[in-house]
């Protein structure tokens, strides 16, 4: 399941619910909120969590809150009466420290309990069912990380997910919004390291495909409307790739809009299946052009020189040498260069070319 963040210091009721109106659309189901987070004002939680929780239940989106036993305390509520949140369109409650076993345990039976992912041990989720913990209401929930050069490296966070999912718990990450960051850092919410300064569709990629993740949520407010863009294409089965032309005119030597990865997906390209089927690569014969260098991400048109080839459109995945029977047309931007080891055989994808020709 894909998730957004939204935070109670937010004041702007119409435009928070413009944004969850837009992510909904666009295929978020999730919606994170915290509740104990030092610089907002915990005297106004109560009637921001109701006002959220009410657009979450309109939407028909979940709604996680991160809590302690303070920030229930500001709520007039504690982990035994917690539960009466569910009236308040909270449905899932993440707890950490303050709380105890028996307590969560007892939680789980009413509503969602979300563990922290990152410090649960083995006996201490023994001890949990021991007690009573209902698995099946239960998640495990990685943190994010404000500050840079603490996130979580990859190998570690992998061996960690496949021992919480063979306990039988799901698993959430964050990645970073790439709009509009969170303070006092605005150095991004990733919860992994590598993710900091990658974009939130990027990394969302990264997750999707480790096979160790069930949902993902963007850790800051909000995402660019670019990253938005493609969030939506992908629901649709469509990778989205932003490119800039090499030259004027380049984006009409694209022949078709939309392609096909080839199934017999190429090692060090990605294959246009429909470029040379449709034939329609902008005037025949195709004349050589900037037959130049392809760096990782170059869009190329096979020119007359390939014979049969004529027409092909690819995207190198790796730096490959000029050659004059390749025209060079555009290049894929470079926060959009992590995109394209995920796509597959098969799989569709669309190139928009934007922007002047690069210098």
């Amino acid at each position: 399941m894909l998730g957004i963040s939204v935070y109670l210091n937010d004041t702007n009721s119409e435009k928070q619910e413009a944004y969850i109106r837009k992510m909904r659309a666009a295929g978020f189901r999730g919606i994170f909120t915290s509740l104990h987070i030092p610089e907002e004002d915990p005297e106004q939680h109560a009637g921001r969590l109701r006002a959220l929780g009410k657009l979450a239940a309109t939407y028909g989106m979940e709604l996680t809150a991160d809590i302690s036993p303070a920030s229930l305390g500001h709520l007039g509520l504690t982990f035994r009466t917690a539960d009466r949140l569910l009236d308040w369109g909270v449905t899932g409650l993440r707890v950490d420290y303050g709380i105890s076993e028996v307590e969560t345990a007892a939680l789980s039976q009413r509503m969602t309990v979300v563990l922290n992912a990152s410090t649960l041990t083995g006996e201490s989720l023994r001890r949990l069912k021991n007690c009573g913990l209902r698995l099946s209401a239960a998640e495990a929930w990685h943190n994010f990380y404000p500050r840079p050069e603490t996130g979580l490296g990859l190998e570690d966070f992998r061996e960690r997910n496949r021992w919480l999912k063979s306990e039988g718990l799901k698993v959430m990450a964050f990645v970073p919004g790439d709009g509009e960051r969170r303070g006092p850092l605005f150095k991004g919410l990733p919860t992994l390291e590598d993710h900091r300064e990658r974009t939130s569709f990027s990394a969302y990629l990264d997750l999707l495909n480790s096979g160790c993740t069930d949902h993902i949520y963007i850790g800051d407010p909000s995402l660019s409307e670019r990253s938005l863009e493609q969030f939506s294409s992908h629901a649709e089965g469509v990778y989205l790739i932003h490119a800039v032309p090499a030259f004027p005119d380049a984006a009409d030597a694209l022949p078709v809009p939309e392609h096909t990865n080839r199934q017999d997906a190429a090692r060090d390209v990605i294959r246009s299946a429909e470029s040379r089927l449709y034939g329609n690569a902008g005037k025949r014969p195709v004349e050589p052009a900037n037959t130049a260098a392809r760096p990782a991400g170059s869009v190329t048109i096979d020119n007359y020189r390939y014979g049969r080839y004529e027409g092909e459109l690819q995207i190198t995945k790796r730096d490959l040498p000029g050659d004059e029977k390749v025209n060079v047309i555009g290049r894929v931007i470079g926060d959009d260069l992590p995109v394209l080891r995920h796509v597959k055989g098969g799989d569709a994808f669309r190139i928009r070319m934007e922007g002047g020709p690069q210098a």
